[in-house]
């Protein structure tokens, strides 16, 4: 098994403003370091639907051996009350390397608060949603202790509620764990995958999609999704100059005007936006998650 770091993130990477999030089976390590040099924010190590179970065990050592000799990454591991779970967390506890833990399947709040405290401080935790029950709870999980983002998982939320795995029959699903985390004062939701692997177009408008209902990241399976991810949830250099005239224009009183329309602090906080998710301004602190 391959444990080549050279091409590996910075381990710096932000999970809260983490954009691509590229999944790849745990029992690949050769593909690890391909992961980690293919420009996705997160590589996601996937000891869940990607592993059979006789070859659990195996995946969760070459996965944590990775971890533990420079690699970077996040880890989904299987569900709570399943018979890997223990023996997931336990062997990630602590592992050099870990920046989050992903867990599928999430419904129940308390499970998320004791995954956070076993992990340690250092680890955050991605809550996966992808049931009716899951969806119904997903201000309480949001809210659960060390839970950094929501995650989508659209495939199976789809199954689970008899709807189409479409962006339309999703839409009310993808908006409520917007609000969720919105008003639970954690970071966008990470948006579901997208099954076309071949036609960057169809990833491109499913992102685009993404983010103009609010996400902040997208899923991802292949790494010829990525770049269309990262430009989904990028400001343009358009945008970027945009937002500098509207702040340009505004008065000491918050106010202005620009090209003939009227700037107010909705439009001047927008513009702030755009900038912090391009880098160029500060992310101011949430008091709700002090």
């Amino acid at each position: 098994m391959s444990t080549d770091v050279d091409a590996r993130p910075p381990a710096t990477v932000d999970v809260h403003s983490a954009r691509s999030w590229l999944f790849v089976p745990g029992d690949r390590g050769d593909r690890f370091a391909k992961a980690a040099a293919s420009g996705a924010d997160v590589v996601v190590c996937d000891l869940e639907d990607a592993v059979a179970a006789d070859a659990k065990a195996s995946a969760r050592a070459g996965v944590t051996r990775w971890l533990d000799k420079g690699g970077v990454a996040c880890v989904r591991i299987n569900a709570h009350g399943t018979p890997f779970y223990d023996a997931d967390v336990s062997a990630l506890s602590g592992i050099p390397g870990l920046r989050a833990v992903m867990l599928p399947k999430a419904e129940d709040p308390r499970a998320l608060a004791e995954l956070g405290d076993a992990l340690g401080p250092d680890t955050a935790v991605v809550a996966l949603v992808e049931t009716a029950l899951g969806l119904h709870r997903a201000y309480d999980l949001a809210s659960a202790n060390r839970v950094a983002r929501l995650a989508f998982g659209s495939i199976d939320f789809a199954l689970d509620v008899g709807a189409e795995e479409a962006p339309t029959p999703m839409l009310f699903a993808r908006s409520s764990l917007v609000v969720a985390s919105r008003a639970a004062g954690i970071a966008a939701p990470v948006d579901g995958v997208t099954v076309a692997l071949d036609d960057p177009s169809v990833v491109a408008a499913d992102a685009a999609t993404a983010a103009g209902l609010g996400f902040g990241g997208k899923l991802c399976i292949h790494p010829r999704q990525v770049s269309a991810v990262n430009a989904a949830f990028s400001p343009s250099e358009e945008e970027v100059r945009r937002a500098r005239r509207i702040l340009d224009s505004v008065t000491d009183g918050g106010a202005g005007r620009l090209d003939g329309q009227m700037v107010d602090r909705p439009v001047v906080e927008r513009a702030r936006l755009v900038l912090r998710r391009a880098g160029l301004e500060p992310v101011p602190d949430d008091p709700r998650r002090s």
